[in-house]
């Protein structure tokens, strides 16, 4: 009796384990078919949020603007330039007169006596958009200084180019300097008209900005509307603020464009002779 006694206390403990462990491995695959296919929905639906909108979010929190400035450039060559200051030294003549001089050197040395267009000249601004969608509601020059026109230096050349005509324009002498177009001077250009951009897509823009009164170091302003935010972009030149100055009448020395390298003097008594849109000519 003994021995039934204890198969029989045996056989329901046995036949209830056995139940249990039947189930678990069922149990177990369910839950990992389950998690495989939320894990998968997660997936897609964060790739999808991401592909769309997760981007913008990255950038917002990394601080990265709505748009970036891929490429700015300063017409010159075709241009009379002034310098803020006269090159007196003797290694600073060395690399005006183009003697040895990489163009380096001779930008450097530009640079540092703060040449600017005379007149007039034309910005390029090339903007690539960082956002699924944004507006460029506004551009506009603010200028940082004023001062009198730039008389250290005439650079001059008598080669005949001219600039190519540009649509959008501004004067640093008026009050408030805006970009308006030729047909509509008086109408702010982007009052009416903005620039709309998705990821990616780049535009370029061509700006003529003219001064008679003043030398002006100034930037540009952009204002980009992305996702109902505003945010305002500078842009400067290649070297810093853009420059620009009116003509003097009372340069100190006068130069007129090699056309190997460099800037090859002109006697004061032949400066109307070859250097003929001077204004004391």
């Amino acid at each position: 009796m003994g021995n039934g006694r204890d198969g029989g206390d045996d056989a329901p403990g046995a036949q209830e384990r056995s139940g249990a462990g039947g189930w678990t491995p069922a149990r177990t695959w369910v839950a990992g078919i389950v998690s495989a296919v939320l894990v998968a929905t997660i997936g897609v639906v964060f790739t999808s949020w991401y592909n769309t909108a997760g981007t913008d979010v990255v950038d917002r929190i990394s601080g990265a603007a709505p748009v970036t400035i891929g490429h700015v450039s300063v017409e010159t060559d075709e241009l009379p330039l002034a310098l803020r200051t006269p090159v007196t030294d003797q290694d600073g003549r060395r690399v005006l007169l183009g003697a040895h001089a990489t163009p380096a050197e001779r930008q450097a040395l530009l640079t540092r006596h703060k040449v600017a267009p005379i007149g007039r000249t034309i910005i390029t601004v090339v903007l690539t958009g960082r956002r699924t969608s944004l507006r460029i509601i506004d551009v506009k020059p603010r200028v940082l200084a004023r001062a009198s026109r730039s008389k250290g230096a005439y650079l001059g050349h008598t080669f005949g180019e001219t600039l190519p005509t540009v649509e959008l324009r501004s004067d640093l002498d008026a009050a408030a300097p805006r970009f308006t177009t030729r047909k509509e001077p008086d109408v702010r250009y982007f009052g009416r008209k903005q620039i709309d951009l998705k990821k990616d897509e780049r535009v370029t823009l061509s700006l003529e900005v003219t001064a008679e009164q003043a030398y002006y170091e100034f930037d540009l302003v952009a204002t980009v509307l992305a996702e109902e935010r505003a945010e305002q972009i500078v842009i400067n030149g290649p070297d810093g603020p853009f420059r620009l100055t009116g003509e003097s009448r009372d340069f100190r020395s006068f130069y007129i464009r090699s056309r190997q390298d460099g800037w090859v003097p002109v006697p004061a008594d032949q400066v109307c002779e070859l250097l003929k849109d001077v204004k004391r000519c």
